[in-house]
């Protein structure tokens, strides 16, 4: 017999059972019934899989899980903190971690030599499809261990979790880049390797050139680099033209557009500023220098560096796509290494750590610390980054060298660092991590295009919960508790 335990008393908002997902906005809205949708149900027990999968193997290479503060200091590196007042101590806040970063290095001066954590992060930050303001991240610490030894275990952890998760086998080692070449190749340090069209540098080429859009960037500190796209005839010149699919992914990057070039036999057609401007022996040396046969389309950008690569970085995930490069069930994993220690800040007249302050920088780097690389290491997945790591400077003289170098005051130093600066000088050994974007991999695993689909209780584009409405108003007596106060206007 059948007995009803519950009765639905209200028609459901979409179908549980259907094939089709409803729309994002119904979904996260009417959370509790989306997860019961079967791709939720694959996507959570896979998510868990992931999880189990990471502490199997930490546990079996005796490394101790170990919670570290929520509720924290605010530091002035990294992203936008979420603050918290402190009741009992007035005019404080409380800042929740954008990662567990100098807790764990704490932890190796205090001799666990191996630590990690599923650790809940959270960065007040604009949002995306692979972005939440509050995320999970396997974080992992190891001392007396050479970045080497760290990627190779590393190599060897992601591969317990594919084989755990029924993806088969992986090849190791993975490939290794440099960031240089990266960038240079792809104008990106997150390169999707699963198909082949690559930028080049063709500055040098066309600076005497008669293409004054080409000219002009170069002489302002520019360049100009071209995409070589095999078989051009299956992007046509409207595409690539003003208002055209491909140009206007160009200019969502930050260009003013694109120009292009075919090879054409033994000649060259394509954008009028670039047949009328580039010479016959111009035209040659291009083709020398890329490659390009007869066929290929050449998408040529010039400007700003980071514009550039930039341009050509999503143009070249875009054609991935459209033209159906990536072959099924193929993965690309590759390290990026020899990161620059430093990136400069031209708004603000200084340097930031490219990774974060507590980097090492190679021994084999440039006699001023600003020419150095970084001891950094980010392992991409099918053009993610899904984890990434670095030695630390285990040394005091070290890490002040670095805080120098970012334009802290010695003040703001021993403010912000002192505990950590301290520590270092109780002897801390020579030390190194990584951390893995759980929610990002995970998405990656499962084939799904944002993480909101692997989490179960996601933040919208906007930061807000549509299940329960957060974040919410306050009554006024909690405010007085806390002694906060809003400004008149800042009302909704």
């Amino acid at each position: 017999s059948i007995g009803v335990l519950n009765k639905v008393s209200n028609l459901l908002p979409f179908e549980v059972s259907g094939e089709a997902a409803p729309k994002e906005e119904l979904r996260l809205r009417h959370r509790v019934l989306d997860l019961r949708r079967s791709q939720m149900q694959a996507n959570l027990t896979l998510r868990h899989k992931v999880t189990r999968a990471f502490r199997s193997f930490l546990e079996s290479q005796d490394f101790i899980e170990v919670e570290t503060p929520i509720l924290t200091r605010s530091s002035p590196e990294g992203a936008r903190d979420f603050l918290v007042p402190a009741r009992i101590i007035p005019r404080t806040m409380y800042a929740l971690p954008q990662s567990p970063q100098l807790f764990k290095q704490l932890l190796m001066v205090s001799g666990y030599e191996r630590y990690y954590q599923i650790a809940r992060c959270f960065r007040d930050e604009d949002l995306r499809a692979d972005r939440q303001p509050e995320f999970t991240q396997v974080d992992m610490e190891m001392s007396f261990m050479s970045a080497e030894e760290i990627m190779s275990l590393m190599e060897r952890l992601v591969a317990h979790i594919f084989n755990e998760v029924g993806k088969g086998s992986l090849a190791s080692p993975f490939a290794r880049m440099s960031y240089a070449h990266a960038m240079e190749r792809y104008g990106t340090d997150k390169p999707d390797m699963r198909y082949d069209l690559f930028q080049y540098n063709l500055s040098e080429i066309l600076a005497e050139s008669d293409c004054k859009i080409f000219t002009s960037a170069i002489e302002n500190g520019g360049i100009v680099k071209g995409l070589v796209v095999p078989d051009g005839s299956r992007i046509s010149n409207s595409r690539l033209k003003n208002k055209g699919d491909v140009s206007n992914e160009a200019v969502s990057a930050g260009s003013q557009g694109i120009l292009f070039l075919r090879v054409s036999g033994a000649s060259m057609e394509g954008s009028p500023p670039v047949t009328r401007g580039v010479s016959e022996e111009q035209f040659r040396s291009i083709l020398d220098y890329t490659g390009a046969e007869d066929g290929d389309l050449i998408i040529l950008v010039a400007g700003e560096v980071p514009v550039v690569h930039r341009t050509l970085d999503v143009v070249r995930q875009y054609l991935g796509k459209d033209l159906d490069l990536v072959e099924d069930g193929k993965d690309g994993l590759v390290w990026i290494t020899d990161f620059p220690m430093f990136e400069w800040l031209p708004e603000h007249e200084r340097y930031q750590a490219l990774h974060h302050p507590f980097t090492a920088r190679n021994a084999d780097g440039g006699e001023s610390i600003y020419d150095s690389s970084a001891h950094a290491y980010d392992l991409v997945y099918n053009g993610y980054e899904i984890g990434g790591g670095s030695l630390r400077n285990h040394k005091q003289s070290e890490q002040l060298e670095v805080f120098q170098a970012i334009g802290l005051s010695e003040e703001e130093i021993k403010s912000e660092f002192g505990y950590l600066l301290d520590a270092l000088d109780y002897g801390a050994p020579p030390h190194g991590g990584m951390a893995f974007g759980l929610d990002r991999l995970v998405m990656l695993l499962a084939g799904e295009e944002s993480i909101r689909d692997v989490i179960a209780f996601p933040k919208t584009t906007q930061g807000s919960c549509s299940l329960t409405s957060s974040p919410s108003g306050v009554k006024a007596d909690q405010l007085k508790d806390l002694k906060v106060s809003f400004e008149k206007g800042d009302e909704k």
